[in-house]
């Protein structure tokens, strides 16, 4: 009984990751599909051989405790080209990887707030130790909404974290990622490095 124990928690493993390289791989394909429908797009169909990504790795999908900040006020998140967004800080969220104690803050952009295809959408810049080595030195992001937050927990995955923009090209309004998002941890999930010529926006 015991070896058939072993046997259906190591099968039980086996499934649970092909079943989440599975949800990653689908997640990419609809991600490169939406850089075709938006119009505003700095990449086309013969440019997605120069964007690649981290192998999906479920240790960094990771669920974390939020406390709602209150009293916030709007400020100006600058750009990457020199302009800015206004945004107001949401929460913070503190999680582990690797044993490490970190913590991402939650912005709402405030134009974004007041469109209601959007209303919802938290946006997640941060910066990592592997900026300028295997993934763009701007910095990257992850897209969530309010309703991710259950019982004050939210799931964190950055194997969808993905480069903005200004990555690809400039001429776009890339939020630069504040410094309290900084994670003094390699990232080692998500979109790396662009390989192809950066772009000019016409």
């Amino acid at each position: 009984m015991k070896y058939l124990v072993l046997l259906f928690i190591c099968i039980s493993s086996v499934t649970f990751a092909q079943g989440y390289k599975d949800e990653i791989a689908k997640h990419r394909e609809e991600y490169k599909v939406d850089f075709i429908k938006e119009t505003r797009s700095p990449l086309k169909e013969v440019d997605f051989k120069n964007l690649h990504f981290y192998d999906a790795d479920s240790t960094f999908k990771v669920t974390g405790k939020v406390k709602v900040l209150k009293n916030e006020k709007i400020f100006k998140m600058p750009t990457y080209d020199g302009t800015s967004k206004e945004f107001i800080r949401y929460a913070k969220v503190s999680f582990k990887i690797d044993g490490k104690n970190l913590e991402l803050t939650l912005y709402r952009n405030i134009s974004l707030m007041m469109n209601p295809a959007y209303k919802d959408l938290l946006f997640v810049p941060f910066t990592d130790l592997t900026n300028n080595q295997t993934t763009y030195g701007g910095g990257r992001y992850i897209d969530l909404i309010l309703n991710n937050i259950k019982n004050n927990k939210l799931v964190i995955d950055f194997n969808k974290a993905y480069n903005p923009y200004c990555a690809y090209s400039d001429g776009y309004h890339c939020p630069v990622p504040p410094e309290e998002n900084d994670l003094a941890i390699s990232i080692l999930a998500g979109e790396k490095l662009y390989t192809g010529e950066k772009k000019h926006k016409q």
